[in-house]
């Protein structure tokens, strides 16, 4: 009988673990890349990943990725299941940011976290019910990092303050953009203080006003945090940084600006001009862009 396709990606991991090509500490593919190199589902890259972590080859280490070796903690060690009784919602959370933090929202499953601590599956469901409201906890969680303390008495210090938390926590919880929803937004309970915060800075011009901006606040924060979960996946992925892919990219760059006689861009690109790429100054600098139009808005 053949193996299944999440078995040979196992073995050919476990392969290169144990020949000593990959070694303790290192970081070995993501679920992405090995969607890329084996022409496989995401579902069975995790799986395949999820074999290994049974097996004490692999864990998720935060900020990171998928490492060789065991996971610091010894709680696998025990047979699944046996610490049934001794887990508390808490521990589930973190574990599921870990995981997050790690390799993305796609390598979260209730069965990866209950490998991890070493549980039953069924037994996360009595603390944190489905994968949906386990998100919602792990998003309430990551928020909760960030509070917004005592709020300014200008409008648009409130707005700064608000838009800069978001950025703060998308920044260190990259898949933080992607579990928050705009158009069915999720009752998070520690999301809430900073909607109000920003309703309660624009009391006066109307209800519909501030209720748009808050979404048009939310979204252009947002937005930008998603590129950054992206470019960040793409590195990891294929191990090229962003201004390494630009300078890739510019003789045909070039050859389709003239093909098409863009003259905006060639005035652009003229003199060697170089753009300096930053996410955080690109994210300041639309901000500024956002709140100069707000301030004409409300005048």
């Amino acid at each position: 009988m053949s193996e299944a396709p999440y078995q040979v990606i196992a073995a050919e991991l476990r392969r290169r673990i144990e020949s000593g090509e990959l070694r303790p500490g290192d970081r070995v593919p993501s679920t992405r890349a090995l969607v890329r190199d084996f022409g496989v589902a995401m579902a069975t890259a995790t799986k395949a990943l999820q074999a290994l972590q049974q097996d004490r080859l692999v864990h998720a280490a935060p900020g990171v990725g998928t490492v060789v070796g065991p996971p610091p903690r010894s709680r696998r060690t025990e047979a699944a299941g046996s610490r049934d009784g001794d887990l508390n919602q808490d521990e589930v959370v973190r574990t599921g940011i870990a995981i997050a933090d790690a390799e993305g929202l796609a390598a979260l499953s209730m069965r990866r976290i209950a490998t991890e601590l070493g549980v039953s599956t069924m037994a996360l469901y009595r603390y944190v019910g489905g994968k949906d409201a386990l998100v919602i906890r792990m998003v309430d969680a990551a928020i909760g990092e960030f509070p917004l303390g005592e709020l300014p008495e200008h409008w648009r210090d409130t707005v700064t303050l608000v838009a800069r938390t978001h950025w703060a926590a998308y920044r260190k919880h990259l898949w933080l953009a992607s579990a928050i929803s705009l158009s069915r937004p999720q009752l998070v309970p520690r999301l809430l203080p900073h909607t109000d915060a920003v309703l309660g800075a624009l009391r006066g011009v109307g209800k519909s006003a501030a209720l748009s901006t808050v979404i048009s606040l939310f979204a252009y924060v947002r937005g930008i945090a998603l590129v950054m979960e992206a470019e960040a996946q793409a590195e990891q992925d294929t191990g090229v940084t962003a201004d390494e892919w630009v300078t890739q990219q510019t003789d045909q760059l070039a050859l389709m600006i003239a093909a098409g006689n863009l003259t905006a861009f060639r005035e652009l690109l003229a003199d060697g001009f170089d753009y300096d790429y930053d996410l955080d100054q690109l994210f300041e600098f639309g901000l500024g862009v956002f709140l100069d139009g707000l301030a004409a808005r409300l005048r």
